[in-house]
């Protein structure tokens, strides 16, 4: 393993709704993060294309609305599948520029949306996914949650690569399987920038003893397509998302950022022999597991609804 790893966070927003346009921005950020030096980029939750804040999609409780439906629609074609030409011109983009890209996409599956991490390797080529696995409240009337089967950890140069959508932060299981495979840098692409996102990045690196990358959209209104009808209002200037986001070290450090209201790359080299020396005092998925009282079952298996035999 090498010893050192220059990591980038990048925090911006969304052409929302606009695949293309995004895809451009992904790649006018990467630019600017490899030029930096970094060689391991994150990218924001639902970056591809939209995480939809503030829009009701027209549900109350007993009721759906025709103009609601009508915006599933447009965010229904605004996801991309996996794999498809976009997820590939995202790996082409990794390719292009020697990056691993820890990235959020809303990924269209039959007539489901998931919000999705995809993981791409410096080869140009897709290495895995991750669905998360429980959308949070509103989060529910457009996403499907995914199961065990996208749980990917994968070995790099500079350690093992995960990573742990926004509030699947808040589940102590779900950490304690990725600690349990041995993941090194957790990724943690969000949509929270509330001030308490920053103390719980700091919780999850000192717990996991692992580097943290935290990535959240620094989000406008202008971003938004002019029939984005969110309760924030229709001034161009008015502030969706607040970014926060931020890198933390093995023993809760705050390294880079938190950063908010405006647009920023993140940049730090990690010393991955910090991994080691925070083991020392604390290893939760080893010496401190007490696996006589505590054990956790993690089931892998791929959950489809119908299965042909």
């Amino acid at each position: 393993m090498q010893n050192h790893v220059r990591a980038a966070v990048v925090q911006t927003g969304s052409a929302m709704f606009d695949i293309d346009a995004t895809l451009d921005k992904v790649e006018k950020n990467a630019v600017l993060a490899a030029q930096q030096g970094a060689q391991l980029v994150v990218f924001p939750e639902a970056f591809v294309s939209a995480y939809p804040k503030g829009l009701d999609f027209g549900s109350t409780i007993g009721g759906r609305t025709p103009g609601g439906r009508e915006d599933y629609r447009r965010y229904y074609d605004s996801a991309i599948e996996v794999p498809s030409v976009h997820s590939e011109r995202l790996a082409q983009i990794a390719g292009d520029l020697n990056l691993y890209i820890v990235i959020g996409v809303i990924e269209r599956s039959g007539g489901t949306l998931y919000c999705t991490a995809l993981f791409l390797g410096p080869e140009g080529r897709l290495l895995g996914k991750h669905r998360k696995l429980m959308p949070t409240a509103g989060e529910r009337l457009v996403w499907g949650s995914g199961d065990g089967s996208t749980l990917p950890i994968f070995d790099t140069p500079f350690g093992r690569l995960g990573a742990v959508i926004c509030w699947e932060n808040y589940m102590p299981l779900m950490r304690m399987a990725m600690y349990a495979k041995g993941v090194q840098i957790y990724c943690a692409p969000t949509a929270d920038n509330r001030p308490t996102w920053v103390p719980t990045m700091q919780h999850v690196a000192l717990e996991g003893r692992c580097f943290v990358l935290s990535a959240c959209q620094h989000l406008r209104r202008k971003d938004a397509p002019e029939w984005y009808q969110a309760i924030q209002g229709n001034d161009p200037e008015t502030v969706l998302m607040r970014g926060g986001s931020c890198i933390i070290s093995p023993l809760g450090e705050i390294l880079a950022g938190p950063v908010f209201d405006e647009d920023d790359i993140l940049v730090h080299d990690l010393d991955l022999a910090d991994l080691a020396r925070a083991k020392y005092d604390f290893d939760v998925a080893g010496h401190y597991a007490r696996s006589d009282i505590f054990r956790l079952h993690v089931n892998e298996a791929p959950m489809p609804p119908v299965v042909f035999e």
